[in-house]
């Protein structure tokens, strides 16, 4: 019985040292004063410079090329289902000739 007293306690002390390695991304720091109001917007992976959750595409792409852009995709797969539409020969032959069967 005394030996289930050692065996746990190693695999406690080993299990709580994560075998020397730590932390993927370093040490977790603890808040000790109120965060600030737009704390939830950074992006905090570890690294030296965090990054904003939002990207800022807005000063590479203006207001109008960008709704260009959208009206000219969605005018393009329109114009595909309304050919699709257009071209379906199952609607035009909806019932196989008699001819076909008895042959």
């Amino acid at each position: 019985m005394g030996g289930n007293g050692i065996v746990s306690r190693s695999a406690a002390s080993s299990l709580r040292l994560r075998s020397g390695m730590g932390l993927p991304v370093g040490k977790h720091i603890v808040p000790d004063k109120p965060l600030p109001v737009n704390d939830e917007l950074i992006w905090d992976n570890g690294t030296a410079f965090p990054e904003p959750c939002i990207d800022r595409i807005a000063d590479t792409v203006g207001k109008y090329e960008a709704l260009a852009w959208m009206c000219g995709g969605l005018s393009f797969f329109a114009s595909l289902g309304f050919l699709a539409w257009w071209n379906d020969k199952a609607s035009k032959i909806p019932f196989v000739s008699k001819k076909k069967t008895m042959a």
